[in-house]
């Protein structure tokens, strides 16, 4: 395994392996940062060009890979989310939701937002 020549250059020249080691290990906690940021702004936008099932498999996915960086989401916030993150079409789907006892995981949400499932509601 090699490291990139862009990467390599970044890290200091040191003798110890221990002190190598430690500057590549704060250089990923620098990125994860970076990437957590990305991930929130990319969950928190939603620009249409999706569909709505589409758009509710990425919003997991991205709550996924905040998990991953340490940065957990509740199921029944990102639930919440996802149905605010809704275009106003999808108002009778929303109240639906909201006037039942029922609670949906996300991926029940997905389902009920797939081709088939939001027929039912709009």
């Amino acid at each position: 395994m090699t490291i990139a020549s862009n990467i390599k250059t970044s890290l200091p020249n040191v003798d110890k392996a221990k002190a190598y080691l430690t500057a590549i290990e704060e250089r990923f906690k620098t990125a994860d940062k970076s990437l957590a940021v990305k991930l929130m702004a990319d969950l928190t936008t939603m620009n249409g060009t999706r569909s709505m099932h589409e758009h509710c498999i990425e919003m997991t996915n991205l709550a996924a890979k905040l998990k991953n960086l340490g940065m957990s989401v509740d199921d029944s916030f990102l639930v919440q989310f996802i149905l605010n993150s809704l275009p106003p079409q999808y108002g009778p789907f929303q109240i639906n939701y909201n006037a039942t006892d029922e609670k949906w995981t996300s991926n029940e949400l997905t389902g009920k937002l797939g081709p088939r499932g939001v027929k039912a509601w709009l």
